[in-house]
């Protein structure tokens, strides 16, 4: 959900799907100004044993907003973005990107996954995306799909 959808978070859900009163309570210790970040959620998610999925679900239904993608993606105030595409992009992470994309995407859960493995910040595999043309989709706190 974008920012334009403020207000109706939630509504990407099915009629009846009930907010987990434990994980809105550690959001709610975590909110500031309104927004969660995408790496407390994340914290949230392993400290309570739970998908990040399942936290996306719970902050939609509380109506906040995520900032700070870990990815550049958005949530960075006024930039709304951050992340920029690479000069170049290393053989080896080139290679990793185009081997895991399927049709020119690639989702953010795989994007994690290739950081991890190459030992490099999550945001230079978002910026040789960037680069590549490659688009990260299906945010694993489900505000994009």
């Amino acid at each position: 959900m974008t920012h334009e959808d403020e207000g109706n978070y939630g509504g990407k859900h099915p009629s009846g799907t009930q907010l987990d009163e434990r994980l809105a309570g550690e959001i709610r210790k975590r909110i500031i100004d309104g927004r969660v970040r995408c790496a407390t959620a994340h914290a949230i998610a392993e400290e309570c044993g739970v998908t990040p999925a399942d936290v996306g679900v719970a902050i939609d239904l509380m109506e906040v907003r995520i900032a700070e993608c870990q990815n550049g993606l958005f949530g960075y105030g006024e930039k709304k973005r951050i992340v920029r595409p690479l000069d170049s992009v290393p053989e080896e992470l080139s290679d990793a990107i185009a081997k895991t994309a399927k049709e020119g995407r690639l989702t953010c859960a795989e994007s994690w996954s290739i950081a991890r493995r190459l030992g490099i910040p999550k945001m230079t595999v978002s910026a040789a995306c960037e680069t590549m043309g490659v688009k990260i989709t299906y945010c694993q706190l489900g505000a994009f799909a």
